[in-house]
């Protein structure tokens, strides 16, 4: 069958053009070998990364048709079939027509040196700036080698595997409007080194990553970088698993961050669903002790007040009883 390949081509610097080829291809081709044969007999001067072909290395990490992939790993037939299910869903497209069209761009939230080829420099330093590596400073360094039992090894199997193909960074929403945060690869890894049981760095890791918007609290849990992990690493459930370690260790008078999380849940708790007059109060007022924080939610209130949106009283909502058992459950572990 004839596919065309619309590849988003650019220079660095540039602004990108859309470039089409058409291909004889079989279901069972990848992407990768469509790609190698675009640029094998249609244009050499096509740029992409590529290396193991076997879901490895992570080299060809790339956006097809709008989600970031493994060019290696996804064939033409589930990709057009994708494609159809997606357009079937929609009420304003004919279910009849036939797609045979394949949009190939590169990795996002990295600038562009060539085509698909895009500078990972600001990936890697992020990766870098977690400190992804086993400290044993403050331990007597043994004279063979750190022991682990079969249940602490296995704490590190999921985010071991990751094969740092950067298909999450690409997709993170809080990493496209906050450079400061360090991104869904870096904090995966950053989990693997507070789970391992021969580091001895973990209160000074969860300070770090606990400080402001560039670790754990810049997520905003879209879970995009869950749903396009080739490897099934699981980004943002590390994620949650690092933040857990923190509010284990912090008070909610330590930082709003930290707050949000232990307030939301103890409104929750008490009445069903959350109060926005104390979640206000409590998260941004620190208990009536930040008056500049008070003071920054008076334009708010008023505006809300005059729309009549500001609620005055609070009514707790059925089954409140249910939800809180829920989370004491989910809390002693016993779910």
């Amino acid at each position: 069958m004839e596919v065309v390949f619309k590849i988003i081509r650019q220079q660095q610097n540039s602004h990108p053009v859309v470039q089409t080829y058409p291909l004889q291809v079989e279901p069972g081709n990848t992407i990768l070998d469509c790609l190698n044969r675009i640029k094998w007999e249609q244009d050499g001067t096509l740029a992409f990364r590529k290396n193991c072909r076997n879901t490895i290395c992570g080299s060809c990490a790339m956006r097809i048709n709008g989600r970031s992939a493994l060019a290696c790993k996804e064939n033409v037939g589930s990709e057009l079939a994708r494609l159809q299910k997606i357009s079937s869903s929609s009420l304003s497209t004919n279910h009849n027509h036939t797609i045979n069209e394949i949009t190939i761009a590169p990795l996002g939230n990295m600038p562009v040196i060539k085509d698909l080829v895009v500078d990972m420099s600001s990936f890697w330093d992020n990766l870098e700036a977690v400190a992804p590596y086993v400290s044993t400073a403050a331990r007597q360094v043994p004279e063979k080698e750190f022991l682990q039992t079969p249940q602490e090894r296995s704490l590190l199997d999921q985010t071991g595997n990751c094969i740092m193909c950067g298909a999450c960074y690409s997709e993170c929403n809080a990493r496209e409007v906050n450079s400061d945060f360090v991104g869904p690869h870096a904090l995966a890894k950053a989990y693997r080194m507070v789970a391992d049981s021969r580091d001895s760095n973990q209160e000074n890791r969860l300070e770090n990553y606990n400080e402001g918007t560039k670790g754990v609290w810049g997520c905003t849990r879209c879970f995009y970088c869950d749903s396009v992990c080739p490897m099934e690493v699981a980004p943002l459930e590390q994620i949650t698993k690092i933040k857990q370690e923190i509010l284990d260790r912090k008070k909610a008078s330590d930082s709003r961050s930290i707050r949000h999380r232990k307030v939301l849940v103890e409104l929750v708790k008490a009445g069903g669903w959350i109060d926005e007059r104390q979640f206000g109060i409590q998260v941004v007022g620190n208990y009536f002790r930040d008056l500049k924080g008070l003071l920054s939610l008076a334009p708010l209130g008023l505006r809300m007040l005059v729309r009549g949106k500001f609620p005055l009283s609070f009514e707790p909502s059925e089954g409140t009883q249910q939800v809180r058992s829920l989370i004491e459950s989910v809390k002693s572990g016993d779910w």
